[in-house]
């Protein structure tokens, strides 16, 4: 049997540095797992938008796709959008079969992502125990997300951490440089702001720019094409075939 198509849905950006980390992304991915097909989606502001290509798709006699979210935690967009935008596919393609993947986190392979980037920032292990660190995500208005990123801030502070705060650049507070100033406050002698965000672009701006502002000693960059989460979507791709394929004999 021909194995499902991967179809990686983002968000999309105005800021052309998204898209292109999003490419490399996939890439990436093709490149771990060659033969399986990779394509790439937005909901907004880049092309192609997920209705075409799922058009193309079905019009090339593809059988199956997973729509894998590139997102991190379960929001709006993974909550509502998406599925809405794969139900209106579903209805106007009847022989392609569509599954929804989970989103990508919370996962190790995100935090060892995360430690990654901080470490090509310069933070050295021995650093731990005398820099807080700033989780910066892009922010939600949904309780669940929120809450993600809060248990994430606090498993990260059991590995050597003298301090974790989360922080937000949209919707939630605090912002980075408010969580970059407390923990200041709390003693810390430097401070490392490690940003939970996939690809450039105007919140991870935001991100930056509040470091810059409150004097943060560190400044990672964002997650981007590195090899854990080229190794997460495939590890989503795969438990979404999997329980696919589990609800098939069930039903059968």
């Amino acid at each position: 049997m021909t194995a499902p198509v991967l179809l990686v849905i983002a968000h999309g950006s105005r800021d052309p540095r998204h898209a292109a980390t999003v490419h490399a992304l996939t890439a990436r991915v093709r490149a771990l797992r060659p033969g399986l097909r990779v394509e790439t989606a937005f909901l907004d502001f880049n092309a192609p938008s997920v209705p075409r290509v799922l058009e193309r798709l079905d019009a090339q006699g593809a059988g199956e796709v997973v729509a894998l979210p590139l997102l991190l935690t379960r929001a709006f967009h993974a909550k509502s959008d998406i599925p809405a935008v794969l139900r209106e596919a579903r209805a106007r393609l009847p022989r392609l079969r569509v599954r929804q993947a989970e989103v990508l986190g919370p996962s190790p392979l995100l935090n060892s992502a995360l430690e990654g980037r901080l470490r090509e920032a310069g933070v050295r292990p021995g650093d731990r125990s005398s820099t807080g660190l700033v989780l910066a995500s892009a922010g939600s208005t949904d309780p669940e997300a929120i809450a993600v990123i809060a248990e994430i801030a606090r498993e990260l502070r059991h590995t050597g951490w003298c301090s974790v705060r989360p922080a937000f650049a949209s919707a939630s507070r605090p912002r980075t440089e408010d969580a970059v100033r407390a923990l200041r406050a709390d003693g810390a002698r430097r401070v490392a702001v490690a940003p939970y965000v996939i690809a450039p672009g105007r919140l991870p701006d935001r991100i930056a720019a509040g470091a810059a502002e409150a004097g943060a000693d560190v400044l990672a960059g964002v997650l981007g094409p590195s090899p854990q989460l080229a190794r997460l979507l495939l590890d989503r791709y795969d438990e979404a075939r999997v329980h696919s394929a589990g609800v098939t004999r069930v039903s059968a």
